[in-house]
């Protein structure tokens, strides 16, 4: 088994360009689909933990992945698996980029590179704002309340995602804090509701 989460991480950290948004497909084809570790949701919210947390969003979520499935050994492994391969290419970049970076072939790979990295990230987010807004206005399956708290089930997720958008977008307020502040708010105004 902790040869199974080194690998899976391992490939993970490999084929991830961009950062911890573009590795959400990655993560769910090798977490949800491959390995069934978590489903669907618990990876969104391992996710989600991971973003609060400090350091790489794909060192937590393999770190969080990893515990859960065997403790600090999995934990280490994981972690390890994740974060090698980005070693490893760094370090070869490192001492081979300098003498090729200002070819033009080397700069379209690059920008091929950028162009795919972006579409994965706009694949994360459309996946992220189906999974966690838009199932917020479905027609709810368990115990709803009348009044002021339906409307609260209803339009708070989409109201926070929009404000926690433009806070971050246009304000220099660390997203941290923001993801704090929704998660308190959703706390404080959704508690007790099924959705």
């Amino acid at each position: 088994m902790l040869f199974q989460l080194f690998g899976a991480f391992f490939r993970i950290g490999l084929f991830t360009f961009g950062g911890g948004y573009s590795m959400l497909p990655m993560l769910e084809a090798e977490v949800v689909k491959k390995h069934a570790w978590a489903t669907t949701d618990e990876l969104l919210d391992y996710f989600a933990l991971g973003q609060c947390m400090p350091g790489l969003i794909a060192a937590n979520v393999a770190v969080l992945i990893g515990y859960r499935q065997k403790k600090l050994k999995g934990a280490f492994f994981s972690m390890l698996g994740v974060v090698l391969p980005s070693l490893i290419i760094i370090t070869l970049i490192a001492a081979a980029l300098k003498n090729f970076a200002h070819l033009p072939l080397v700069q379209h790979a690059f920008r091929g590179i950028r162009a795919a990295v972006a579409a994965l990230i706009f694949g994360a987010f459309i996946k992220l704002f189906k999974a966690n807004v838009l199932s917020a206005l479905k027609p709810a399956q368990g115990k709803i309340e009348k009044g002021i708290k339906r409307h609260l089930q209803l339009f708070l997720p989409p109201a926070l995602c929009l404000c926690a958008f433009i806070l971050i977008t246009f304000s220099p307020i660390s997203p941290v804090y923001i993801v704090l502040g929704a998660a308190f708010l959703g706390l404080f105004f959704l508690r007790g509701c099924e959705i």
